[in-house]
């Protein structure tokens, strides 16, 4: 099932064949090094992974959804597109792509169809995202589509966090 595609990317569910580069994304150093998050068990994987098998369009509207990120025409994960909710009960977009995927252009590709899906396909007013100041790459994307509106630190993966949002309406004007 896909939900969108960009120019170069096909954002779908998750097959049963994509586990592996599935598990490498929240296990890879690197990767998680930039959320920043330890290492998920082989459990916790396998808790993920399946849940992320089995969802639906209409999980989006009120469940956290990985759906996985592929260059059009091909199998291989190259990434998860992440459709999240805050703690204020806002939308909330993230992704995260394997290192060997970093650097091409495809976290922008995705953060703008992400956003064109949460506005014209959902229908939601806003869209936050939460990055790890020192995720420089992330942080770069971000700049481009919304607005940076407070930092903090995030207790949980011990480091700063930066919020952006971006209302419809200022979507509309920027990108229409």
């Amino acid at each position: 099932m896909k939900i969108f595609e960009t120019e170069r990317l096909e954002i779908r569910r998750l097959k049963s064949m994509d586990r592996e580069h599935f598990a490498e994304l929240f296990t890879d150093p690197k990767v998680l090094e930039l959320i920043p998050q330890t290492a998920f068990t082989e459990n916790q994987i396998t808790d993920r992974f399946n849940k992320s098998l089995n969802l639906k369009l209409s999980d989006l509207n009120d469940q956290k959804c990985a759906f996985g990120i592929f260059k059009k025409r091909e199998t291989e994960l190259i990434g998860l597109a992440l459709f999240l909710i805050n703690e204020d009960n806002e939308k909330e977009l993230g992704y995260r792509f394997r290192e060997k995927y970093w650097g091409k252009g495809y976290g922008t590709e995705t953060t703008k169809g992400m956003l064109e899906y949460y506005f014209k396909q959902m229908n939601v007013s806003k869209v936050t995202a939460d990055v790890n100041i020192a995720n420089v790459g992330s942080v770069k994307i971000l700049d481009k589509f919304m607005k940076p509106v407070s930092e903090f630190f995030n207790e949980r993966d011990n480091c700063t966090d930066r919020r952006y949002e971006l209302e419809k309406n200022n979507w509309l004007q920027q990108w229409l």
